[in-house]
């Protein structure tokens, strides 16, 4: 699939609300648990997320954590995963996805 895109619409928090809710976001989401959501941007260093529950997160899960035979997951795809890190710098929550992991067994 050849189809790439920022993440954009109306549940795409401001870059004002993911700031003003940062620390919100990384107490609620600690590394290690189970996150899921829905894909809303694509580009080929990987997918951005907004995750179910939290309207003003948005999490990144990158190609270095997906298997080379893998291919990314398609715009509107409902995908889970774990919180691996923060991203303090643009505030997004790194996540890997579960099929990334189960590829990798």
């Amino acid at each position: 699939m050849d189809e790439y895109a920022w993440p954009a619409g109306p549940r795409m928090p401001t870059p004002d609300a993911l700031r003003r809710s940062w620390t919100a976001t990384v107490a609620a989401l600690p590394v290690g648990p189970r996150v899921a959501g829905e894909v809303n941007g694509r580009q080929p260093f990987g997918v951005f997320i907004l995750l179910d529950g939290f309207p003003e997160a948005v999490a990144l899960a990158e190609i270095t954590a997906m298997p080379h035979e893998m291919e990314l997951p398609a715009l509107g795809a409902r995908v889970v995963g774990e919180v691996l890190w923060h991203a303090e710098h643009n505030h997004q929550v790194k996540v890997r996805l579960d099929e990334w992991t189960r590829s990798a067994d």
